[in-house]
């Protein structure tokens, strides 16, 4: 063990997956309240990474891998956007050869490796009791994998995309939406000035709420989400009637980076290259939307080709500082997980449910998915949301169920 013990217990904590605004809030809050209960709190940088290479020996210096955290250092960081403890997306569970880190590559040398029983072995050398995980459903499905195996975990949802199951809300959500409207009203002024359709492509892998919320809001006329494949005709159709609607003679349209044509098989890649949870990187369909676009819009505007202004606002709507929100939630969620441990209660995901701070068995991260609900939210046919029947709906709309 790194260390003897002089407090109640020793709390890790993790973030992983893509930044967003409000993990720093999460990270103060968790520690805050910790200190305060008698407890010591390790920050684990670069998410499972950082816990994976840790070399136990008190002679190394693995300063690199974690630190000790204190009011200082989390007050000052809590006013920030992003994770002051870096993240990463490494998955323990199939790590590749090249790969392990060097101190452990005469012990697993499959082309795939499992390295749990070290990411186990150095919690233990840090004297950490309890673990808590902030993160997406790739994250936390390996908190999950943990907790399985016996160490005492609480996972926070955190993801821009809102998608992780069992939760309304996710960390970071808010203040994408809110960066997502502010871009599109900026950007309009060119869309207005030169008359064209504005294509604005958005996160979003398998849901589509960072193009639906910011289109309810009035931040475009029309959205593409994942979880319906379009006919680019009777897209293009749609955006020259708003087009002529408008007095300024423009319309804008949302662009999920998973969403599809209709005649497409699959999304949209950047390259073959794939990350430790097996997904590809996205990009590149607001490019092909508005090619297509482009070339139907004659046939829907007197014969004329119509400009495209294509702009992808990718991490523009992840960075700065987090929004009223994505402040005041971390900083509920922290201290839920804390609530939670200190009743001895493990292996729980902290949740918003209709309004209302809750927590569900951690297990909902695996046997379940969250993704928007088309045929009460969607309209396939104006591609768009519905605008209708909101009464006793959360705050974002579109539940997690």
């Amino acid at each position: 063990m790194a260390r003897a013990k002089k407090t109640k217990g020793i709390i890790g904590i993790l973030t992983g997956g893509g930044d967003v605004p409000g993990l720093n809030p999460a990270i103060r809050a968790v520690t805050i309240r910790a200190i305060r209960e008698g407890y010591s709190v390790i920050g684990l940088r670069r998410g499972w990474k950082g816990i994976m290479e840790i070399i136990r020996d008190k002679k190394v210096d693995n300063s690199l891998n974690y630190l000790d955290l204190s009011q200082n250092v989390v007050n000052k960081a809590a006013r920030t956007g992003g994770t002051f403890l870096h993240s990463s997306r490494t998955r323990p569970l199939a790590v590749a050869k090249v790969d392990v880190p060097d101190h452990l590559k005469d012990t697993y040398v499959d082309e795939m490796n499992d390295l749990t029983p070290e990411v186990l072995k150095n919690l233990e050398w840090l004297g950490i009791d309890y673990l808590i995980a902030i993160g997406g459903d790739d994250t936390l499905s390996y908190a999950e994998h943990l907790y399985k195996k016996g160490m005492k975990v609480i996972a926070i949802p955190k993801t821009m995309d809102n998608d992780v199951p069992g939760t309304d809300y996710c960390i970071g959500f808010s203040t994408c939406v809110s960066r997502t409207i502010k871009l599109a009203n900026d950007l309009r002024t060119s869309a207005g000035s030169h008359e064209r359709v504005m294509v604005l492509e958005v996160f979003g892998r398998y849901a589509g709420y960072t193009a639906m919320l910011p289109t309810m809001a009035g931040a475009a006329n029309r959205c593409l989400i994942p979880e319906h494949k379009f006919d680019p005709e009777i897209l293009t159709q749609l955006l020259l009637q708003d087009r002529l609607r408008n007095p300024s003679s423009y319309s804008i349209v949302l662009v999920s980076e998973g969403a599809q044509f209709a005649h497409e098989e699959e999304m949209t890649f950047q390259s073959d290259e794939r990350d430790a949870y097996g997904h590809a990187k996205l990009g590149g369909i607001g490019e092909k939307v508005s090619a297509a676009i482009k070339e139907i819009s004659p046939k829907y505007n007197k014969g004329r080709r119509v400009n495209i202004i294509n702009q992808k606002l990718g991490y523009l709507t992840r960075t700065g500082s987090p929004d009223a929100i994505d402040s005041i939630v971390p900083m509920a969620f922290g201290n839920m997980a804390l609530d939670l441990l200190l009743k001895g209660i493990h292996g729980r995901l902290v949740v918003l449910k209709n309004g209302r701070y809750d927590h569900v068995p951690i297990e909902v991260i695996s046997k379940s998915s969250k993704i928007v609900q088309v045929d009460k939210y969607y309209n396939t046919e104006r591609l768009r949301p519905y605008y209708k029947d909101f009464q006793m709906l959360p705050l974002f709309i579109m539940t997690s169920d």
